[in-house]
């Protein structure tokens, strides 16, 4: 009985966390700092720049997101691993059309790299 109420509660958590994640695009970069957040001191590699739509005059900043990539945007076919990465606002990436312009090394987790822009769900 314990074991059946648990596993109800898992399913519906994850129902719940699949529910408010939003759908939106990625990209990467490899030139990490300086960043507009904070200069020439790295964080990381698991790091994002913020599109406008986040920026919000930098209060993006140190803000973390979960990504995972959901499928194909540009005719690389299954582009994802399956994985999600969680990432650190550390730029900003003015007029990127996608919502996260992440490292290569975050978007290697969740992506194959040759895609270049894949389609994704994210959370904060």
């Amino acid at each position: 009985m314990e074991m059946r109420i648990f596993l109800t509660v898992g399913i519906i958590a994850s129902l719940i966390s699949a529910a408010s994640a939003i759908r939106g695009s990625a990209t990467f970069y490899t030139k990490y700092v300086p960043s507009a957040c904070y200069g020439n001191q790295g964080q990381g590699v698991m790091i994002a720049a913020a599109s406008d739509a986040f920026w919000n005059g930098g209060a993006a900043c140190g803000k973390f997101f979960t990504v995972r990539c959901t499928g194909d945007h540009t005719g690389v076919p299954h582009p994802c691993t399956g994985a999600s990465v969680t990432v650190k606002i550390v730029d900003h990436c003015p007029g990127c059309s996608s919502q996260f312009d992440l490292s290569r090394e975050a978007f290697a987790k969740i992506a194959n790299p040759v895609a270049g822009i894949i389609d994704i769900e994210y959370n904060q």
